[in-house]
């Protein structure tokens, strides 16, 4: 079970970035920052499908998410998923955070879906 508090909810729908851990297939860590949206307490992510990230959670979906200031945490840990089908909820967040059609960006073609775990900071 996972806690979040109002405050952190609300860093997590308004922050532009997040920093997002996977694992290769050779057990090292990838880590990146990425754009994401916070909806229904899960984070939504775009991809290529063929990254590293992808991969990685294709092989492994246990990943670890951390925003950017340092001085005031939240790690979350979660399971991933690549949807097959993007909700339009997650499509309209998108263009309403960045302005960004994720529908009609063929370098981004793939959502990926985070379920919370467990908050660690």
């Amino acid at each position: 079970m996972f806690m979040l508090n109002e405050t952190d909810r609300a860093r997590l729908a308004r922050e532009a970035n997040v920093w997002l851990a996977t694992v290769r297939a050779n057990q090292t860590p990838h880590l990146v920052p990425v754009w994401f949206v916070w909806l229904d307490d899960k984070a939504y992510i775009c991809t290529g499908k063929n990254s590293v990230k992808a991969r990685n959670i294709a092989a492994n979906p246990r990943v670890v998410l951390a925003l950017e200031q340092g001085n005031d945490p939240v790690v979350i840990e979660g399971d991933a998923r690549i949807l097959d089908n993007v909700p339009n909820a997650v499509a309209e967040n998108f263009l309403q955070k960045y302005e960004w059609n994720i529908n009609n960006d063929r370098t981004y073609d793939a959502v990926i879906e985070i379920t919370l775990r467990r908050v660690v900071l």
